[in-house]
């Protein structure tokens, strides 16, 4: 039996500007940001590689690279190489039409499937016609695998079940549970043997019982496994900086627990070889009465202990920050009901989402998820599109309509042909623009990153000053414990983790909470620009209006009735392109009305139209249409006026030569964008209203919406200039527009803003984009960005101060003061909750709510 889709458009995997391949790679064993810039700098050098940015908070990678220099494999070998890992990979298996082969050769089609950014290899079996392939979730899907194999010139016959693999979330969130559970084993382990050791520890001196020599045995017995399993990552991850001639978090556990289990093992071992002088603390056996000297297995296991428990809390409250980002994710649907040949014969088919390609039929009923996007080719219904635009009111579709994967079809049932499937649907951008933005960096964490690349050695430093000062000036008796376990805590407490995890946290979170908003923040860079914003311009048609004219007002002078005038009018102008006319004509179809034929129609270039309709002369439009005809409008001059100054276009209507009355169109302004100006001023920002429109029309606009300043008359090829002579003044500016002809203003502004209703080359041009043409989507905007980087500053202080009174204290700075000294144990569980801390406040953004001003505010 062979089932026959359409076949495949090719699909493009260039990075947007055509300079090579872009990889998104899964990273595993980060700690702090100095493994991040760590990998960042081996994978920047790799021949081939044009850039490449690591987020410790979103756990990736993203490479731009040359693909005929390098390549998926390459890269992740590179990563592996400086002691990370790179997730897990997938596998698809395709078979393929034996009569569609266009070639002899296996390479040719193995050559191009390798040249697909996150393809790791490629096999093409002739005899089986089975084609292979290994690849990165993360960067490509096996709907674009598949694409590529049907573009090259074969028939994909068939995907064995089971060969997809998992998609990009699965693989990750696989990859992120295998890291929570390892984590979670290590520490139990560490738990339950170092317990017993703190309390040997601690009763030591007290309890008779421990106050034996053979009891150092059993600390070092308890105490091994925990090294050598619960503490085996650190102690690795460190070996691998110190191979690349680095250091990071990993060095500073490693050499602090590594040095108390060293020479707690050196003393259990051979107790005379230090027994003696240099400053050894000894305390009598019980049983023999003979001196021991102290060992510091307590400080080697229960720090390993803390230290696991920490990265597991905080591991759980990372995978926290990208809930957002699951939630859109699951929404879409898991399979598709599509119409294929089936050995000749056309069959519906339920088959996986991902085997759906460009050109299939689809089916939805009633109550069902749309799985791709497409356009309607059979039917009509009502959409509910709430996850995309937040608008809760379903749209109608009909025969020619776009629909989009994962909204809800509510009512009717109706076919469409495929046209965006895999990566390139609508929601599956959206997804790609939050991990874009959540993988970003800030500025604002240029600092944090600066001081986390030199940390450790600034530590390493610290430790070894703090030892030789406790050395030199403590009594001799206890001069090396003091000396020994000051430095230990100097190097626990240190936490580079909180400074490297402040800025991509918050960041996450807020873009995540972003998108649930149907709001879409393109990078870190645009959320940190967005909370200095002082003035917003913002594009009155389609932005603050609807764009798209109405009738408003339909005024009679004599004895005809409203219907009656406007069915002339209407019947007149149904022969008529211009956008005005067309709001008359569907102004008099909202009432009911039956329009009849008219005749002998006439445009008038600049003033209006002239016609013949059931037998009667027909003049519509302006006051000097009228005085050129020498038509008296009489007192409908003055009601003109007042309309005009309301920023609607009148227009007289005369029949047989007389004024017979007055029909009004306006492009109505917005119902929200009232509340969302308000709302802008309520944050302390000035707002610019910009259009082409004449200066009355603005001006009435501008005094509906509650706008101080009015730019009217502007030409759009002004628009951008405009922007420009408002930065000169010093002002930080966010422009608003959702046409082709604000693109350059966007471009120009400090922050542009897109309506997600409006043209892709303004979405393309801005910074943000609202996914809905609701003003109050602004507000949100900059009202996320102002919450997201107070949280960042909250967390960099945080980190900062932690760090600034955390490594002095340890260091014994107040001994001479308070006479107190911290224990590294107590330093290990410090320096754990300081990072768990900083997530943990980056998500309370969650909560964040936009500000809306009151009712009736002005």
């Amino acid at each position: 039996m062979t089932i026959a889709p359409p076949v495949a458009e090719r699909h493009d995997h260039s990075t947007p500007d055509g300079a090579g391949e872009r990889l998104e790679l899964p990273i595993t064993g980060m700690t702090c940001a100095a493994c991040a810039n760590r990998i960042e700098r081996a994978l920047v050098k790799t021949p081939g590689v044009t850039k490449a940015s690591v987020n410790i908070a979103t756990a990736r990678a993203t490479v731009e690279y040359d693909p005929s220099t390098t390549g998926a494999r390459a890269l992740m070998d590179r990563v592996r190489d400086v002691g990370y890992g790179t997730g897990a990979t997938a596998s698809a298996e395709f078979i393929v039409d034996d009569s569609a082969r266009p070639s002899g050769s296996a390479a040719p089609l193995e050559k191009e499937l390798a040249r697909i950014a996150g393809v790791v290899s490629a096999s093409f079996n002739l005899a089986t016609m089975q084609v292979l392939v290994e690849y990165v979730p993360a960067s490509t899907d096996v709907s674009a695998i598949r694409r590529v194999i049907e573009g090259f010139g074969y028939h994909v016959r068939d995907v064995p079940t089971g060969s997809a693999g998992p998609s990009a979330e699965d693989s990750e969130a696989s990859s992120r549970q295998a890291e929570y559970d390892g984590l979670r084993r290590r520490f139990w382990v560490a738990a339950a043997l170092s317990a017993p050791v703190l309390v040997m520890t601690m009763s030591h001196g007290r309890i008779a019982l421990f106050n034996v020599s053979w009891i150092a045995w059993l600390q070092l017995v308890l105490t091994t496994p925990v090294v050598f399993y619960s503490g085996a990552p650190f102690y690795r991850s460190a070996w691998a900086a110190f191979r690349h001639r680095a250091a990071d978090m990993n060095t500073l556990i490693a050499i602090g627990t590594g040095a108390a289990y060293l020479y707690s093992v050196l003393v259990t071992v051979m107790p005379g070889l230090l027994s003696g002088g240099g400053g050894m603390t000894r305390t009598p056996d019980a049983a023999s009465g003979m001196s021991m000297t102290p060992v510091y297995y307590e400080a080697a296991s229960v720090i390993i202990a803390l230290i696991l428990l920490g990265r597991m809390l905080e591991a759980r409250a990372k995978g926290q920050t990208s809930d957002a980002l699951r939630r859109l994710i699951g929404l879409q649907a898991k399979t598709a009901r599509v119409v294929r040949l089936v050995s000749g014969e056309s069959r519906e088919l339920d088959i996986a989402m991902e085997e759906v390609v460009p050109g299939d039929i689809v089916i939805v009923r009633p109550g069902e998820k749309i799985p791709v996007d497409g356009r309607v080719t059979e039917g009509r219904s009502a959409v509910d599109e709430a996850m995309l635009t937040g608008e809760s009111m379903p749209v109608e579709k009909a025969v020619g309509d776009s629909v989009f994967g994962a909204t809800i079809n509510k009512t009717g049932s109706f076919r469409f042909a495929a046209t965006k499937v895999g990566k390139d649907t609508a929601l599956r951008q959206i997804v790609k623009l939050v991990q874009d933005a959540q993988g970003s960096k800030a500025p604002i964490a240029r600092l944090a990153d600066v001081i986390s690349g030199i940390f450790t050695p600034i530590v390493l430093c610290i430790a070894v000053a703090t030892f030789v000062a406790w050395f030199l000036l403590s009594p001799p008796e206890t001069r090396f414990a003091m000396a020994f376990v000051n430095a230990i805590g100097v190097l626990v407490i240190a936490c580079p983790c909180a400074l490297g995890l402040a800025t991509p946290t918050a960041v996450m979170v807020g873009t995540g909470k972003g998108a649930e908003s149907g709001v879409l923040i393109k990078g870190g860079e645009a959320l940190e620009t967005a909370h200095k914003l002082t003035t917003i311009v913002l594009d009155k048609t389609g932005t603050i209006t609807a764009g798209e004219p109405v009738l408003t007002d339909v005024l009679v002078s004599g004895s005809m009735t409203e219907d009656e005038l406007l069915v002339l009018v209407a019947s007149a102008e149904r022969s008529s392109e211009h956008p005005l006319a067309a709001a008359i004509v569907k102004g008099a179809e909202a009432r009911g009305l039956t329009l009849a034929s008219a005749t002998d129609f006439n445009a008038v270039a600049g003033h209006g139209i002239r016609a013949t309709v059931n037998g009667r002369m027909l003049l519509l439009g302006n006051a000097k249409l009228m005085h050129d005809e020498k038509i008296d409008v009489g007192d409908l001059a003055p009601r003109s006026d007042a309309l005009a100054a309301e920023g609607r276009t009148p227009m007289f209507v005369a029949v047989n030569g007389a004024v017979a009355g007055l029909v009004a169109v306006a492009d109505r302004v917005k119902p929200e964008s009232a509340v969302a100006i308000a709302a802008l001023k309520a944050l302390g920002l000035e707002v610019v209203m910009m259009t082409g429109d004449n200066q009355r029309t603005a001006d009435a606009v501008a005094r509906e919406v509650g706008v101080d300043r009015v730019l009217a008359e502007v030409l759009p090829e002004d628009k951008a200039r405009q922007v420009k002579a408002l930065q000169a003044q010093g002002k930080v500016v966010g422009m608003v527009g959702d046409g082709i002809n604000d693109a350059p203003a966007l471009a120009q502004a400090d922050i542009g803003i897109a309506i997600g209703t409006g043209t892709d080359v303004a979405i393309e041009a801005s910074d943000i984009t609202l996914l809905r043409g609701d003003l109050r989507g602004v507000v949100s905007a900059i009202a996320l960005s102002k919450a997201t980087i107070r949280t960042v500053k909250q967390n960099l202080f945080w980190a900062f101060a932690y760090n600034v009174i955390g490594i002095p204290v340890a260091a014994g700075l107040l001994y001479p003061i308070t006479g107190w000294l911290m224990s590294p144990v107590i330093a290990s569980a410090a320096m754990s909750l300081s990072s768990v801390s900083v997530v943990t406040n980056s998500l309370r953004l969650r909560r964040f709510r936009a500000p809306w001003p009151t009712e009736g505010a002005a």
